[in-house]
């Protein structure tokens, strides 16, 4: 069973991860988890903060020569602007963001005690462990991969930069939606026994739980509510040497909660960011009189950069549920039991 902590707030000294349960053996090449990293601070309308951030992850514990002990794996980002303690209070709440809600359930004055943890600035931790978890599953050959698919309701590459690129003239921010595939899926992830168990469950709750993003479907998704079931059933056949297979695949790799063998298809919805340079009505907390709502140093459109953040949480869950079905003490005798599963159901 994989478990994941992480620490750390969007201008503190660092942004910290630990991850328990990833196998012995495993060898872990840095450059790749720093390489994710990057991935997630590129796209077309990205802020001033990606350019002074150069994220770069540590591992202090967990390996001896690049492999995995079967230990806790602890990952450190730092930030390099580290100034929490310099910066102003902020007291007029951002619509759409953590910051009211925040400040009522914890009893703070000062919303910059809620925004420094509820930043998506936490993502990079996600993206980080995300990586480990993806050279895990390379060991299965299982990939994964995202997409947009469309940004501000425009789903050509043109047109979307083009939106993003109104979006920043008129000082707003924008949405969108992007797709996760995980290729190489073997059947039998998850479980229909318990609804905690189900591999979509689990992965709704891993994508949905991403700052900013307000809705998540599998496969044909919302298509199966405008369509009979003779449309939309991905239908059964059997060919010798190739066993079972689909010839089509509205369920997006899932069926009853486990996965079938067929490609892993997922789709979320990111929402436009909360801060905007031309700020919504706010009332400031101190006087409870009409305001702006603060403005913070952001983002106009971050749909790619979300994608690569579900990527992650996508790999920390199948990941998961491999070391569930085959074993989680050494990475030798997971392959050995995921081999003879494969041989048995071929």
């Amino acid at each position: 069973m994989l478990r994941c902590l992480t620490a750390g707030e969007s201008h503190g000294r660092a942004i910290v991860a630990i991850l328990e349960g990833m196998p012995a053996g495993l060898k872990i090449d840095l450059l790749k988890v720093n390489q994710e990293l990057k991935r997630r601070q590129a796209g077309f309308g990205r802020g001033k903060r990606m350019q002074l951030e150069n994220d770069r992850a540590e591992i202090f514990s967990g390996l001896k020569n690049n492999l995995t002990l079967g230990s806790p794996l602890t990952l450190l980002i730092k930030n390099n602007d580290f100034s929490i303690e310099k910066l102003y209070k902020v007291f007029s709440p951002r619509p759409g963001h953590a910051d009211l809600a925040g400040l009522l359930k914890y009893g703070f004055t000062d919303i910059r005690e809620v925004l420094e943890r509820a930043s998506a600035r936490s993502t990079v931790a996600s993206v980080g462990i995300g990586a480990l978890c993806k050279i895990f599953l390379n060991e299965f050959n299982v990939r994964i991969s995202s997409r947009i698919l469309s940004v501000g309701g425009e789903n050509t590459p043109g047109s979307m930069r083009d939106k993003i690129s109104e979006a920043i003239r008129l000082k707003d921010t924008v949405g969108g939606i992007f797709e996760v595939r995980a290729k190489g899926l073997p059947v039998g992830l998850g479980s229909y026994v318990q609804a905690d168990k189900r591999l979509d469950g689990r992965l709704a709750q891993a994508i949905i739980s991403i700052p900013g993003i307000k809705s998540f479907e599998v496969g044909l998704g919302s298509g199966y509510a405008i369509s009979f079931g003779s449309e939309v059933h991905d239908e059964i056949y059997h060919a010798k040497g190739k066993g079972y297979l689909r010839k089509t695949n509205n369920a997006g790799g899932i069926e009853g909660g486990i996965s079938n063998g067929e490609e892993l298809v997922l789709r979320a919805c990111m929402k436009p960011i909360s801060t905007l340079m031309k700020p919504l009505d706010s009332v400031n907390i101190k006087t409870n009189k009409s305001s702006k709502a603060a403005v913070e140093r952001s983002d106009t459109c971050v749909v790619e950069a979300a994608g690569v953040v579900a990527e992650s949480a996508c790999a920390f869950v199948l990941a998961d549920a491999i070391l569930e079905k085959f074993g989680s003490d050494s990475l030798r005798e997971i392959k050995a039991n995921y081999k003879s599963y494969i041989k048995r159901i071929s």
